[in-house]
């Protein structure tokens, strides 16, 4: 039986970094995870998925990276999707320009309810 999946959600003022998007991206191979980064104007939004040292290493990455407003709004847990999982790419890190786009790319990995909870959309019933 394969190792239960991790995953962690970050929210930042914002991510236009280049430089620190690319350290991103290099942690995400390095620690063998995968990352979908909402990269542009405000919010900044990162997720991670992967085993849970794996997750755990990148969150550490960002922290380092010093991101303003950095806030780990989902800690780093076992993964408990709400549905049918999309297939991802491991090692690699993933990025997109809106939170509409970012929201559809949580919703094909079936943690939708999860992701808006975090985000603060919804209530913390």
């Amino acid at each position: 039986m394969p190792p239960p999946t991790f995953n962690a959600l970050i929210r930042t003022h914002h991510i236009t970094s280049r430089k620190k998007v690319a350290k991103l991206r290099a942690a995400a191979s390095n620690y063998n995870v995968y990352a979908l980064l909402r990269y542009g104007g405000c919010p900044g939004i990162m997720y991670c998925q992967g085993t849970e040292s794996g997750v755990r290493d990148w969150v550490s990455t960002v922290q380092r990276l010093r991101y303003k407003d950095f806030q780990l709004v989902k800690k780093p847990s076992e993964k408990l999707p709400e549905g049918p999982e999309g297939l991802v790419t491991y090692g690699k890190a993933e990025e997109v320009e809106s939170v509409k786009d970012f929201g559809a790319k949580i919703q094909e990995l079936g943690i939708w309810a999860w992701w808006r909870k975090g985000m603060g959309y919804v209530s913390k019933d």
